[in-house]
């Protein structure tokens, strides 16, 4: 008799027990996965999934972007899995190859690109081909000079030479704010142009914070 009720106030008490540790973990566990899901955000970012796609095509188009070696492109057709391309990098010759030929995609913008596709899958592949283009990840910018971090950093539509300075962690104690510099991708003469904290940057652009000597 004694030793059933003492096993009753054992097992009262292991059920007890339990209730606090789900009742714990039910207010504290979240704390628990908090690192995991920051990881996995950064993982996200990290591998370039980040770009708003309307809004890196509202960019694009509004400033009549034209795509360069190291831009990572989607090629979808509608309804036709495959003619489908996935994060493609643009490399070598800047050629994407399909069934009928070739397209140049570097140095167009993403409607000439859609346009030439279209062309080529209506000459005897499909009927009225609809195509869109988009970009998943911009070539870097550059930057060097004074500030913490110098080197090469994925290009964000809307980057002024304020938001590149803050990528680059900030400028040094001894960087001069009124003597910034970039060199336009694609500038046959490789000319350096004043640009002041609020001037674009894009893709491929190398910015030089001097230093300042007052």
């Amino acid at each position: 008799m004694m030793q059933g009720r003492t096993n009753a106030r054992r097992n009262r008490g292991k059920e007890g027990a339990w209730s606090l540790i789900r009742s714990w973990m039910s207010r504290r566990g979240w704390l628990l996965l908090l690192p995991l899901l920051v990881m996995g955000t950064l993982a996200r970012a990290e591998d370039g999934v980040g770009v708003d796609s309307a809004a890196s095509r509202a960019w694009a188009d509004s400033n009549a972007y034209k795509l360069g070696l190291g831009d990572i492109i989607n090629i979808n057709v509608y309804g036709e899995e495959d003619y489908k391309r996935e994060k493609l990098r643009l490399s070598g010759n800047g050629m994407i190859s399909f069934p009928f030929g070739d397209v140049q995609a570097v140095g167009k913008t993403l409607s000439q690109v859609e346009k030439s596709i279209e062309s080529g899958l209506s000459q005897g592949y499909l009927v009225n081909p609809q195509v869109s283009v988009s970009i998943q990840e911009y070539r870097p910018f550059f930057i060097y000079g004074q500030v913490e971090k110098p080197g090469g950093y994925p290009f964000q539509p809307g980057l002024n030479v304020r938001k590149a300075v803050s990528l680059a962690g900030g400028f040094k104690e001894r960087a001069s704010k009124e003597k910034i510099f970039v060199v336009r991708e694609g500038d046959a003469k490789n000319a350096s142009q004043h640009i002041d904290l609020s001037g674009p940057v894009f893709p491929g652009d190398t910015v030089t914070v001097e230093e300042s000597f007052f």
